[in-house]
């Protein structure tokens, strides 16, 4: 009975007489649902003053850390047509392995013996070049041997020049004697002539005198001859210099001019021995494409290209490789609004997909079945999806990832965050706000250094 009526009706009762009445008052489920109450608020207080971690769920798929050791496909370097399988898929192959072997399909490439007919044409034109570069010796030769006879034959021209420029003086020097010597006798032939019309000389004297004065006049006319032929014999000697420098400037100008165009003939070989030196090696190179060979060591997953006899294009896949002993990474994208709540260096949990776990949000370390991992790169660009990369390598210090993980498992990972009170977490979850901006230890010890 609840006794709340002012007026008591126990004392006109007698509760012995029933039974029913009896088991209702003695029952004490009023207590007992007190104190679960009380047991259950007790308990909600405690939880909601429990840590929980602060964390940022991703999607995301594995990979390979290391670009060189994620799949990839083999190409064709040039267009060809297949012959020949040296592998299947699934196998294993060892760097240089060859995977296919192809003909050639370009009638400029038909010839078998491409290389060998190259490579005389390539001799050829080095023979054509030594040939001209044996000319231009030659050239240099005789251009080293006018020069020098042509200083000998100016020095001789000079000699010849001074001669006639001496003898020139000489002569007039002889000239200007014999006409002194001419006026003596032409005034001893008037003195000789006026002592004879006074009969003081005889005719005979005078005679004599007169062809001693004719003597000196015809001395006087050759010496005055001699002068002039020695004058002339100068301006030719001086007409022979000039001819002789003129001449052999032509020549040695011819020889410049020839040797000029040896060289060039003989930079034009040279230029097309280069090119074909270039062609002959492109074409051996082009020889080792034929054999497909594994870029590393891998398992064939996938062949692109199949049968035989189909033709390909250069650059166009042929199959896929799938590197072996790759380092495996994760590869999740975050929201643009929880980016600036990353720093590298964070840990991550992750659970892989087909891997069985038991996953508390807020308290990874009681969680079962997920892996330690460490974030390694961040994107500096948003990716096609909307979303920003992050690459999580393994934590060295959890336990080491299974080992038939292969890369493209899907994943589901948990960036941890700040450690905040469970009431904390429900006020902010109802309210929408972000969770906690903080810096790590590592990248706060980073940056105090800086």
């Amino acid at each position: 009975m609840l006794n709340i009526s002012p007026h008591n009706k126990e004392s006109h009762v007698e509760s012995g007489k029933y039974d029913s009445l009896n088991k209702v008052e003695g029952k004490t489920s009023g207590k007992r649902l007190k104190r679960t109450v009380y047991v259950i608020c007790g308990i909600l207080l405690l939880i909601l003053v429990l840590p929980w971690t602060q964390n940022i769920r991703a999607k995301g798929n594995v990979t390979a850390l290391r670009p060189d050791q994620r799949p990839q496909t083999v190409h064709s370097v040039i267009a060809g047509r297949i012959e020949k399988w040296f592998v299947q898929e699934g196998q294993f192959v060892k760097k240089g392995d060859t995977i296919i072997y192809i003909s050639e399909i370009k009638d400029q490439y038909f010839d078998p013996k491409l290389l060998e007919r190259t490579q005389d044409q390539l001799r050829s034109k080095e023979l054509a070049a030594k040939s001209y570069g044996e000319k231009v010796k030659s050239l240099d030769n005789q251009i080293d041997a006018l020069l020098q006879t042509s200083q000998l034959k100016l020095q001789q021209a000079k000699v010849k020049y001074r001669q006639a420029k001496l003898k020139v003086t000489s002569d007039s020097m002889e000239y200007q004697a014999s006409k002194i010597n001419y006026n003596i006798a032409v005034d001893q032939y008037e003195r000789m002539k006026k002592l004879y019309e006074k009969d003081l000389k005889s005719l005979t004297d005078l005679e004599n005198r007169k062809l001693t004065m004719q003597r000196a006049q015809a001395t006087m006319i050759s010496n005055e001859q001699k002068l002039l032929s020695s004058r002339n014999e100068v301006i030719n000697a001086q007409v022979e210099l000039t001819s002789i420098q003129a001449q052999y400037r032509d020549d040695i100008s011819k020889a410049e001019a020839e040797k000029y165009s040896a060289m060039s003939n003989m930079y034009d070989a040279e230029m097309t021995v280069t090119k074909l030196q270039n062609q002959y090696m492109n074409y051996s190179v082009r020889t080792g494409y034929y054999y497909i060979t594994a870029p590393q060591d891998g398992y064939i997953t996938k062949a692109i290209q199949v049968g035989l006899g189909e033709t390909i294009k250069e650059g166009e896949k042929i199959v896929s490789i799938m590197p072996a002993n790759s380092k495996l990474a994760v590869e999740m994208y975050i929201r643009p609004i929880d980016l600036p709540l990353v720093q590298k260096g964070e840990h991550v949990r992750i659970q892989f997909d087909g891997w069985p776990a038991i996953v508390f949000s807020g308290w990874p370390n009681t969680s079962y079945g997920t892996y330690g991992g460490t974030v390694v790169a961040i994107d500096n660009f948003i990716s096609d999806n909307g979303l920003y990369r992050v690459l999580v390598a393994p934590d060295p210090k959890d336990h080491p990832w299974p080992d038939a993980l292969r890369v493209g498992a899907g994943s589901n990972s948990m960036l941890l965050l700040n450690d905040v009170p469970v009431w904390y977490e429900l006020w902010r979850q109802i309210n929408g706000f972000p969770p906690d901006f903080y810096k790590s230890s590592t990248a706060s010890n980073t940056q105090s250094k800086k």
